[in-house]
């Protein structure tokens, strides 16, 4: 299985099903991929607190995607480590593109 099956192509954008580990020593977006869940790993340095982690989450997806964190919403799993992220105006195309140049670097 591919981790294309993490992305949802809609008409506002990608939504990308991750996982999330908080807390981790390093931010590593993404980490890797969960065949049997289908989603994409990501470890946080924020803890789970007041939203600490999810912020951080918006933020460096808008880092990795070149996008402004107010076109990143988390629509799904507020509160859980399994998360759905939209990203507004991204295409299944590019989003596979960044997605793959950055599991391939965790491949070493």
């Amino acid at each position: 299985m591919s981790f294309e099956d993490a992305l949802r192509e809609t008409e506002d954008g990608i939504v990308i099903d991750v996982e999330v580990t908080p807390g981790s020593k390093k931010i590593c977006i993404p980490s890797g991929y969960n065949p049997w869940r289908k989603r994409i790993e990501v470890k946080l340095s924020e803890n789970a607190r007041k939203g600490k982690a999810n912020e951080q989450l918006v933020e460096k997806f808008a880092s990795l995607f070149g996008l402004n964190e107010s076109e990143i919403s988390i629509t799904n799993g507020q509160k859980s480590t399994k998360k759905s992220v939209l990203l507004k105006g991204v295409g299944y195309p590019r989003a596979v593109s960044v997605l793959k140049d950055g599991l391939k670097g965790q491949e070493s």
